[in-house]
């Protein structure tokens, strides 16, 4: 099993962190808060009208502030329950909002790319995360 100490999956999650943040457009909350890649995901999975259980646990979480600590925990979250894939791809369904959320650039834009990193993504599922959430 994969654990917090392991190199290969701080490299993963940096990776992850870095595809979610490339070309993203820059957001910001009512009160003038940045937003990040977890407000895009908190949007995709609300759409999906599902209520994910990593949502709900991080926004539980009282010692998260950011939105990029709260992101970090949702992939975290899903690596250990096996629900990456599956969650991004849900995020990824709905077009206008690609184009809502990030610019050309992005490879969620490209339906080559996006079938590429979720195909990678869902061989992750094979793998044990014993993650400290």
């Amino acid at each position: 099993p994969v654990t917090d100490g392991s190199r290969e999956l701080h490299s993963l999650c940096a990776q992850l962190e870095f595809l979610l943040q490339f070309d993203l457009k820059e957001k910001r909350s009512f009160f003038g808060q940045r937003k990040d890649y977890w407000d895009f995901l908190c949007q995709g999975l609300a759409r999906c009208r599902q209520e994910h259980e990593g949502i709900h646990f991080v926004t539980s979480l009282d010692k998260l502030k950011t939105p990029v600590g709260r992101g970090r925990a949702f992939l975290r979250y899903c690596l250990v329950h096996q629900q990456l894939a599956e969650s991004l791809q849900l995020c990824l369904l709905d077009p206008e909002s690609l184009c809502e959320w990030y610019y050309a650039r992005s490879p969620f834009l490209s339906p080559k790319r996006r079938a590429e990193i979720l195909g990678s993504l869902y061989e992750l599922d094979c793998v044990t995360f014993h993650l400290t959430l």
